[in-house]
């Protein structure tokens, strides 16, 4: 592991903002932050919105400077990534944003039910081969709702054709309740100030000519059902994220 990367997860242990717990710790309990995020971090009583896959917390502390009344926790498992990200929010000194650093699918033992209010999907790697790891399949949804509350919403933001397309299957099959849909976000007359946010993946896409997409929907608690989606590759994702220009 290089120097900067060691110096970088030093600073994330003396970084309020930070949580990061040993995998060992969670293997037999949960966080004790689980069901008290406002209590005992936050200390306010605010809805709590997450950011699942923040990579370097650009919509985490985006989110958090235009809705101070909100709190917001970025979620990424890469912590040289989250580093930029909590050292912003400090020096900003954004008071309603955490990151934590863990799996997104351990997430369920740092939060309780109905504890969360809203989620984001920010430029997900759409898995096109393995339906099980796409963030919005049925299997994290049903995963989502142990913890969001009853109507809470689920936002997706991506370059991805296929993600938009699956998703919206996925929303249409279950009869999810559509709040949004839109193929490109740029392109649309009204300007919602929560999609101007841009990440640093977004950039690229866009550099490159690439329309963004964007969903938002609310789960219902009934039994779901996975569509069947033809994969059609975006030509664009032919080689995956790490083809792009750094």
């Amino acid at each position: 592991m290089g120097k900067n990367k060691l110096s970088k997860f030093a600073d994330m242990d003396s970084f309020r903002n930070v949580v990061q717990v040993p995998f060992r710790e969670l293997q037999h309990h949960d966080h004790p932050l689980k069901g008290s995020w406002n209590q005992n971090f936050f200390r306010n009583n605010g809805p709590i919105v997450l950011e699942l896959g923040c990579g370097k917390g650009e919509y985490t502390t985006g989110l958090a400077t235009l809705f101070p009344e909100m709190n917001f926790i970025g979620i990424d498992i890469k912590g040289a990534r989250i580093w930029k990200g909590a050292k912003y929010a400090l020096e900003k000194g954004l008071e309603n944003v955490a990151f934590l650093r863990t799996h997104i699918e351990m997430i369920g033992q740092f939060f309780a039910e109905k504890e969360i209010s809203e989620i984001w999907l920010t430029f997900p790697d759409p898995q096109m081969k393995k339906t099980r790891k796409r963030l919005t399949s049925t299997r994290f949804i049903e995963y989502y709702r142990t913890f969001l509350r009853p109507g809470g919403l689920i936002h997706l933001k991506t370059d991805s054709r296929f993600q938009f397309r699956y998703t919206l299957e996925v929303i249409q099959k279950n009869s999810f309740e559509l709040i949004s849909a839109c193929e490109d976000v740029y392109a649309r007359a009204e300007r919602d100030e929560r999609l101007q946010i841009q990440t640093f993946y977004e950039k690229q896409w866009l550099a490159r000519g690439i329309s963004i997409k964007y969903l938002c929907f609310i789960p219902h608690s009934e039994p779901l059902q996975e569509p069947d989606v033809a994969i059609e590759p975006d030509p664009y994702r032919s080689f995956g994220r790490g083809a792009l220009p750094q």
